[in-house]
């Protein structure tokens, strides 16, 4: 990818953003929406939902040079591109990826997976994953002098073995 492409938030009309995400590819742009998995109780049944990250937002990458901008605004599900004054918003890079990161290690870890803690005082010590621990930390369990202790760390910081 040329060095001129950056990324950029898109906000989507309301409960549209599936289409505003679709549309967008159609055109051949890069898009980006994480989604995560989550539980929730309806009609006292646990029902698992893919939902956005960010309701209602999106990453695009674009370049201010060779890009055509001009079909974006037009493109159904999208309401505007966000912008601070007459700039458009710039992400960058960096945390595009770690968010891809984020929600890809997310998505692939099962209760009793083992895992790899790859960062922290506890680096390279393996442990077992347990559940989420809300939208950044997971529980693990870890065996520390025969016995196995629980404990709650940032996603990022471990991975699949």
């Amino acid at each position: 990818m040329n060095a001129d492409y950056r990324w950029y938030v898109v906000r989507s009309k309301p409960g549209q953003t599936k289409r505003a995400v679709q549309e967008l590819q159609n055109q051949g742009f890069e898009v980006f929406c994480p989604s995560i998995t989550v539980e929730h109780i309806r009609a006292g049944k646990r029902v698992t939902c893919v939902e956005p990250l960010f309701p209602g937002y999106l990453f695009i990458e674009l370049s201010e040079l060779t890009s055509n901008w001009r079909p974006i605004r037009s493109t159904r599900g999208v309401a505007q591109i966000l912008t601070f004054g007459d700039k458009p918003a710039v992400v960058p890079d960096d945390v595009v990826e770690n968010l891809r990161t984020q929600v890809q290690a997310r998505s692939e870890l099962r209760p009793q997976q083992p895992v790899r803690i790859e960062d922290g005082p506890l680096s390279h010590l393996n442990a077992v994953f347990l559940e989420y621990d809300g939208e950044k930390r997971a529980f693990l369990l870890l065996e520390m002098l025969g016995r196995w202790q629980k404990l709650s760390l940032p996603l990022g910081t471990f991975g699949p073995v």
